[in-house]
């Protein structure tokens, strides 16, 4: 997962630490805006104990793929300790708060400037991964004023699933445009489905599918200055069109909870909707062997890029990290394409190293060959620590246009304005 809720008051912990400080304190390569790398490890075995966070189901196991790197280094211990999604960002904060951090710990990728502003982590050692070796938009989400902290661990996107048993029957094809993708929805309303694509009406995390809209006609949420750049023709086009496939009835305004999607998808009464790799598993299991041929994935559509969100799961190490040699090189054995390789096995999470997709297991798959293709083109939101805010105004001001509350114009105008108030956090 990537984003995530969390108390005003936590959020508040987080933005004193970021202008106090915390850690060992703000010296170079010490977690600071203008830090460099951090300092290089060695290529000896790890040794010690490692203590590491993670998050969902990632947590519950890890155990099983830490146990093979306690068996290439045998005097290292890892201790795993999983974490609900639910409470994981207030705990982070908590524990940077009370300078009792764990030496790793996963964080969702929008939650990286936040914390790295807090002084707490650790710049990414010189050497430690090759930058080059990952997808350049999951890399950019561990990256704040131009410093890595950590590295992406895993990765997911968004790509657009459809019934293709109905987009045969209404004469269509996957679209890659966005006339074609309105045309596309609507043909498949016509097939029976009360939403030919199911969209969020705005409320959590919606930014994540009108933010794209934005990005594919080259815009972007702050401008060359680092400004932000709300009321731009991009975003006014993209909450338009957003807007449009409630106004012309080809998405039901309703929002679909955990489970929903899945089923309506599978009778029929949603002809399409985004997500990232996890639903195909889903989809298999709930629709069974008989549904198998009835759906497919297609990169995203758009406008002047086919670009999508970038999410996922990323590694950071601690300042106040008790063991920091031995926890970098847990975190370079994880970025190994092998090792990446071993943990889609056991989490069926999306590897990050993109060398991982050569691998038949990917390359010759028919959904997951087309999630490393949407990979080559997804990217994140800015790594500032208000994004959090930030984003939750984008979410309410989005809701109130789909119902017909909002003009697209004023909301553009209350998001900046708002947005300003808030500022960048830098």
């Amino acid at each position: 997962m990537s984003t995530h809720w969390r108390s005003l008051g936590i959020i508040a912990v987080v933005g004193a630490l970021a202008l106090t400080g915390c850690g060992r304190g703000g010296g170079e390569g010490e977690g600071t805006g203008d830090a460099g790398a951090g300092e290089a490890i060695n290529d000896e075995p790890a040794s010690g104990e490692i203590t590491i966070w993670a998050m969902g189901n990632e947590g519950e196991v890890l155990g099983d793929l830490a146990g093979q790197f306690e068996k290439e280094n045998p005097d290292a211990t890892v201790n795993v300790t999983a974490v609900p999604w639910e409470s994981a960002h207030d705990r982070i904060a908590t524990s940077i708060a009370g300078g009792e951090t764990p030496d790793i710990s996963m964080l969702g990728t929008t939650w990286v400037g936040e914390f790295a502003a807090t002084g707490a982590l650790e710049p990414t050692p010189e050497g430690v991964v090759d930058e080059s070796s990952f997808f350049e938009g999951s890399w950019e989400t561990a990256v704040v004023d131009d410093v890595a902290y950590g590295v992406p661990w895993y990765v997911d996107t968004r790509v657009l699933y459809y019934r293709t048993d109905m987009a045969e029957a209404a004469g269509v094809e996957a679209p890659t445009t966005w006339d074609e993708y309105k045309a596309f929805a609507a043909a498949l309303k016509q097939q029976g489905a009360a939403s030919g694509v199911s969209l969020p009406p705005g409320g959590l995390d919606s930014w994540i599918y009108v933010t794209p809209l934005v990005w594919q006609q080259g815009g972007d949420i702050l401008n060359d200055d680092g400004e932000f750049d709300f009321t731009s023709q991009e975003w006014k086009n993209a909450f338009e069109f957003y807007q449009s496939f409630f106004t012309d009835g080809i998405s039901e305004p309703v929002r679909l909870e955990g489970g929903e999607i899945e089923q309506k998808f599978i009778d029929g009464e949603i002809g399409s909707f985004f997500s990232g790799p996890f639903h195909v598993s889903l989809l298999r299991e709930q629709g069974g062997p008989e549904f198998a041929d009835k759906f497919a994935v297609a990169e995203v559509p758009g406008d002047k890029t086919r670009t999508s969100f970038t999410g996922g799961g990323n590694l950071a190490v601690f300042n106040d990290s008790e063991n920091r040699d031995a926890a970098w090189k847990f975190v370079r054995w994880l970025s190994q394409p092998e090792t990446q390789m071993k943990w889609y096995d056991i989490s069926t999470d999306l590897p990050s190293v993109q060398a991982a997709f050569d691998d038949p297991t990917f390359s010759e798959d028919p959904y997951l060959s087309v999630f490393a293709e949407q990979l080559k083109d997804s990217k994140a939101p800015p790594a500032i620590p208000t994004w959090a805010q930030v984003s939750a105004v984008i979410d309410q001001e989005l809701e109130k246009v789909t119902r017909g509350d909002q003009s697209v114009d004023a909301a553009l105008e209350a998001i900046q304005q708002q947005a300003e108030s808030i500022g960048t956090g830098e």
